[in-house]
């Protein structure tokens, strides 16, 4: 299965729209691109293995791998444990990928709506496979 996430990069974060083979599945909100700095940007855009991972923080979810891009599930590297999980807004995150069902404002902040169905609707598609992600601006 092939996942691609097609970036919009703002001021307020970087959102973007997530298709599976093609389809629409979600909206997704992740932090200001900021030459992959940990914790504070999103992931350099390029191909990436994601896989089922249950997270301490936030349960069952997905991990995004590639080492050649400096991103692995656990280091040493530029970036380590960036997963897909639920949340709304970019501030809420540390270079992870939220998925949402729409875009709107959420607590004064630019933001995707209703993460949790996004996120189960997501679940759902995958489950439990590995599947290839690609990222590229829109």
């Amino acid at each position: 299965m092939k996942l691609t996430l097609k970036r919009t990069y703002t001021s307020k974060g970087t959102f973007g729209e997530l298709d599976c083979d093609g389809t629409f599945i979600c909206y997704t909100v992740e932090r200001d691109w900021k030459n992959n700095e940990s914790s504070v940007s999103c992931i350099p855009e390029g191909q990436y293995q994601i896989t089922p991972h249950v997270s301490p923080k936030f349960g069952s979810c997905y991990i995004v791998e590639q080492p050649t891009l400096g991103v692995t599930k656990f280091g040493p590297s530029q970036r380590s444990h960036i997963l897909i999980h639920k949340a709304n807004y970019a501030a809420q995150l540390q270079g992870c990928i939220a998925p949402g069902s729409a875009l709107g404002v959420v607590g004064g902040h630019w933001a995707v709506t209703d993460s949790r169905g996004a996120f189960e609707k997501l679940m759902s598609l995958l489950g439990g496979k590995s599947a290839t992600l690609e990222i590229s601006k829109a």
